[in-house]
């Protein structure tokens, strides 16, 4: 961000003292109370040095008055959307300078008053005359002590335009310098208070996105079961009423009533079995007491145990605790893409790779069995897992061909998790 000059605004009061409502208030009161007490400072030092006459102070008393007056009418009475009007401006500027040097013609001492021209002249517009103001200003208080500006430009002209470039160029710049300082820290602000709520409002999405994960997860098993009641435990129970009946029809026959009876036995076994594992998928509890790459080796060595086949697992990047969505749908997605090659891929290896990214966390499982034409069918297995990715705002790539495998990708964003999970 560079620092830039704006000059079509006032040098006062600074970008970062004004509100949506106008000025802040600290800075208002000390402004309307600064150049009465200017004045009355200037008087009362006028009043202890004495030496003039009646006739002397009749008339410095009047032009006090007036200034009082002038700063009554356009500082401390005036509000704060009126004296930012450049015409307004002018016009207080040229009261007290005009007030101001008819005082201090009358006495030195009330140059002291008239120090406020400076900050009066700091508020026109445009940047030019705010600079010419500063520069009569200047002119002013330090000659009319001297015999007037005419008479110090002849006698010594060097010196009187050195001080007063140098003093005009001092007040200026410097209130140039500090209003782009002030805007710069106030736009610095602005981007930072935009940041932040673009910050609270993503986290907001997020809460609300993985909220409505959970909602459709919970769809999602309650479909599972019914695909899973439907295809195992329906059909397993059926089998069983088959072999009973069999059983029944072949009581004569002892031999063939005991293979009846032993077939319905273990398809009872087979149903309970796949009864058991319907409710333990259920819930992660491999998440419960250890960390998601713990949780997923855990997953594939009991999984290359059963099935006999070698699953590897690689973890790269930082691992970090994630939002426990996150991590159930990793894991969820590796206990299916595990299962569709036990049933499907007669593999002779997998391997299973979680990436940690600074935005995403991403799981990969290949294989190296049969393969398949990737595209819609009947199983439930990729479509759910697509599912599930996708509720969580993640993407899932599947790569495959007859004879060549299969690469499953899911991609997640890397939501971290809330303080009172990772606690």
């Amino acid at each position: 961000m560079s620092l830039e000059v704006d000059w079509s605004r006032p040098m006062w009061p600074p970008e970062s003292a004004r509100t949506p409502d106008g000025w802040q208030p600290w800075l208002f009161r000390v402004e309307r109370v600064l150049p009465g007490a200017l004045l009355a400072v200037a008087t009362v030092v006028t009043l202890g040095v004495g030496g003039h006459d009646a006739r002397w102070w009749a008339i410095t008393g009047a032009l006090v008055a007036a200034a009082a007056l002038w700063v009554l009418g356009t500082v401390v009475l005036a509000p704060p959307r009126l004296r930012e009007q450049p015409a307004f401006a002018l016009l207080t500027f040229l009261g007290v300078i005009g007030l101001g040097s008819a005082l201090e013609v009358r006495d030195i001492t009330f140059l002291i008053f008239m120090i406020f021209a400076f900050l009066a002249a700091m508020r026109l517009r445009p940047t030019w005359l705010a600079f010419a103001a500063l520069a009569v200003t200047s002119l002013l208080i330090n000659t009319l002590g001297n015999g007037g500006p005419v008479h110090a430009l002849r006698e010594r002209p060097a010196i009187w335009i050195t001080i007063i470039v140098v003093q005009t160029a001092a007040i200026g710049g410097g209130g140039l310098l500090s209003t782009a300082i002030a805007r710069q820290n106030e736009e610095r602000r602005r981007m930072l208070d935009d940041l932040a709520a673009a910050h609270a409002e993503n986290e907001g999405l997020q809460r609300q996105l993985l909220s409505q994960a959970r909602e459709a997860g919970i769809l999602d098993e309650r479909q599972r079961l019914a695909l899973e009641i439907h295809d195992t435990l329906a059909q397993g129970f059926t089998g069983i009423i088959t072999q009973l009946e069999a059983a029944a029809l072949a009581q004569d026959e002892p031999a063939e009533w005991q293979r009846h009876l032993e077939s319905a036995t273990a398809l009872a076994r087979e149903n309970l079995t796949a009864a058991r594992r319907s409710v333990h998928a259920l819930h992660p509890e491999h998440l419960d007491s250890a960390t998601l790459p713990e949780a997923l080796a855990g997953v594939a060595a009991r999984w290359s145990a059963r099935t006999g086949v070698p699953a590897a697992v690689t973890t790269t990047g930082v691992a970090r605790p994630l939002h426990p969505e996150i991590e159930s749908t990793v894991l969820r997605v590796t206990q299916e893409a595990l299962s569709n090659v036990d049933k499907h891929a007669a593999a002779d290896r997998v391997g299973l790779t979680l990436s940690y990214m600074d935005a995403e966390v991403t799981l990969d499982v290949r294989d190296d069995g049969a393969g398949f034409v990737p595209g819609p069918g009947p199983g439930f297995g990729l479509p759910g897992m697509r599912r599930r990715v996708q509720r969580l705002a993640g993407t899932l790539h599947v790569e495959s061909e007859p004879g060549g495998g299969t690469a499953i990708s899911a991609v997640l964003p890397a939501v971290p998790a809330p303080p009172e999970a990772s606690a």
